[in-house]
């Protein structure tokens, strides 16, 4: 089981970094399944796969991307490409459920005009994880990172502008977003854990997380 939120006020922050919008259950269960069959839409022609990693190993959750780009990685380093090196065919286009998700995500934000070019999908397996990493393989880091979560519960890590600064770690849930801009746009970040069957989507087990960015 994950913990309650209230009863693990000692991995909250008191308060997140100047940049970074939690906001949790922002995306009803309705919006949810529909953001999920768009998922699904978009694996039927660009499955999720898990990549090479630039130091050889593999990436410990699997990847398929949306949009006029997509983020990709493999021994010739991380990149995005406007075709999918695995089936030689453009990315599928951004659902539109996608981009009122997003709308819906930074408005009332400094950011309320993003529009994503871009859509990683991860899919973390019960027991798979992101390491800290930061996300600058985009143009512009003027533009936000929007991560909407779908599934299971999952700890999300929260760093600094080096590896080594302290890391602040939240619980986010199916529906909850999280927006990292300004001077939390180059932060590192990653996914800890993953608590398998505590998602609000029975049809998920584990966790997708929706990254848009702008990336041309």
């Amino acid at each position: 089981m994950t913990p309650n939120r209230a009863a693990i006020a000692d991995l909250f922050p008191s308060k997140l970094p100047d940049g970074c919008v939690f906001r949790p259950g922002l995306l009803d269960l309705s919006c949810q399944k529909a953001l999920l069959a768009a998922v699904r839409e978009v694996e039927t022609t660009a499955p999720t796969a898990r990549v090479l990693t630039k130091t050889g190993g593999y990436t410990s959750a699997a990847i398929t991307n949306c949009g006029q780009a997509g983020w990709w990685s493999d021994a010739k380093g991380y990149r995005y490409e406007t075709m999918n090196p695995l089936t030689h065919q453009p990315w599928p286009a951004l659902p539109d459920v996608f981009r009122k998700a997003v709308a819906d995500a930074v408005r009332g934000t400094p950011w309320s005009g993003f529009t994503p070019d871009a859509c990683l999908i991860n899919f973390y397996e019960p027991g798979a994880k992101m390491g800290l990493h930061q996300d600058k393989d985009e143009r512009d880091f003027s533009q936000p990172i929007v991560t909407v979560c779908l599934g299971d519960d999952a700890e999300f890590m929260i760093g600094g502008l080096k590896r080594n600064e302290k890391t602040d770690v939240i619980i986010v849930r199916s529906g909850d977003v999280l927006i990292m801009g300004g001077q939390s746009r180059l932060r590192f970040h990653g996914v800890r854990k993953i608590y398998p069957g505590t998602g609000s989507l029975p049809l998920v087990i584990g966790r997708y997380g929706l990254t848009f960015r702008k990336a041309l």
